[in-house]
């Protein structure tokens, strides 16, 4: 990795962008690569930095049909916690924020990971109920969690709105002080300088149109710049991952859906955690630049759309300015949707497939992000060694024929 002098920084800051280095290289595409990953986004660039760092395998190729990041690792609102339900889920997104926690040493790049704590809140006993279960489950498994009260949680946030004669009563909440956020962009960028700094080749503006498939085996992928040969592909590519499957004969038990996101004007710091419910599917959380980033449930249509859903946004804002009564007069900035793909139960597929070279990752639904680095550790692992890290062992696609499903619709009942 490059490293400068202070007069070599001083150089570099007052010449504006002309003399900065390339963060990683655009080489174009060699005729055969050992894997293949098809999705350049956070989980995909994960990938392949542990496949190139933890088993070796150099010669590896991202292929993204846009830019690094620009799918749902830029769209999605970086909130990370590993307080799920059952154990299987619990283990991996604990592994994935034990990860986190050394993310930017291990990058050496800034990931902007703040551990400013998650709260679930509670408006009926059933939710309380719920939420001493999840955090009594929690706490067997070794991840943190706590119970609070509503006296407890006004103290450690004033502007929400505890009243009990309010329309959705706060009775109490569930905090995970190591949970926080990150800085999206920030994700992507290191694993790509990192992934590449190991020789794998990121690859942008290179859409797979096809899988090809000899004999039962995977022998590469048809692209809009030819065709590029593999012995192994993994698929990490969020909403669009039934598309793919499609493409090697294979059907997925996923669905996808957009996913609404909004973001207020600037303000200054007013909220230092995230706070999160599942009654009223609705999220928030303050940025580093000062904006509220807002995010709610699924459409429930099935769609591919990335824009705006007026009726979702509309019900949203209209539980937050419930729950925030300070921010009813605040502008909105922009909104979005993304694309996710969800699973039956809730759960991912991380798995081999009946295709032999053929390994798809996907199925994350509303939480993805913070999964990122768990994600790609494990499915490098279960690509380079064709079989499943044991972690990933739960999540086989083989669960859907088994019936050893992972319901964790009460942890991941409202996005992220």
């Amino acid at each position: 990795m490059q490293k400068y002098s202070a007069f070599g920084l001083l150089r570099h800051a007052l010449s504006h962008h002309e003399n900065w280095p390339a963060a990683w290289r655009s080489p174009d595409p060699q005729s055969n690569y050992d894997v293949i990953v098809v999705g350049g986004g956070g989980h995909g660039l994960a990938t392949a930095y542990y496949l190139a760092k933890n088993h070796g395998i150099r010669k590896v190729a991202v292929l993204e049909k846009g830019y690094l990041g620009g799918g749902n690792t830029g769209r999605n609102t970086t909130i990370i916690r590993s307080n799920y339900l059952w154990d299987e889920a619990a283990q991996l997104y604990e592994f994935a924020l034990k990860l986190w926690e050394g993310l930017s040493q291990e990058l050496n790049f800034n990931v902007m990971f703040s551990q400013r704590g998650v709260f679930n809140l509670g408006h009926s006993l059933q939710d309380m109920r719920d939420i001493e279960r999840r955090v009594n489950a929690n706490r067997l498994n070794g991840i943190d969690g706590v119970v609070l009260n509503p006296a407890e949680i006004k103290e450690k946030i004033p502007l929400l709105n505890c009243s009990q004669s309010s329309r959705y009563p706060v009775l109490g909440a569930s905090w995970q002080p190591r949970g926080g956020t990150a800085r999206h962009d920030a994700v992507a960028w290191g694993y790509a300088r990192a992934a590449d700094a190991l020789g794998v080749d990121l690859i942008q503006q290179t859409e797979v149109t096809g899988i090809r498939v000899v004999n039962g085996n995977v022998t590469g992928v048809e692209t809009r710049r030819g065709f590029i040969g593999a012995d192994k592909v993994a698929c990490v590519t969020a909403g669009n991952s039934g598309v793919m499957a499609g493409m090697a004969g294979l059907r997925l038990p996923i669905e996808s859906h957009p996913l609404q996101a909004l973001v207020s004007e600037p303000l200054r710091p007013c909220l230092d955690t995230v706070v999160m419910s599942n009654a009223v599917h609705g999220y928030i959380s303050q940025s580093d630049k000062g904006d509220l980033v807002i995010g709610a449930g699924i459409d429930r249509y099935n769609g591919y759309g990335q824009r705006g859903s007026f009726s979702v946004v509309e019900h949203t804002i209209q539980a937050i300015c419930e729950l925030f009564p300070a921010f009813s007069r605040v502008r909105m900035n922009r909104q979005w949707g993304g694309i996710v793909d969800t699973c039956p139960d809730a759960c991912p597929i991380i798995s081999k497939t009946p295709v032999g070279g053929l390994y798809f990752n996907c199925g994350w639904g509303t939480g993805g992000f913070k999964s990122t680095p768990g994600s790609g550790y494990v499915f490098a692992d279960t690509v380079a060694n064709d079989d499943a890290h044991p972690l990933a062992k739960p999540f086989s696609i083989d669960r859907f024929y088994s019936g050893a499903l992972i319901d964790e619709h009460g942890a991941a009942g409202v996005a992220h």
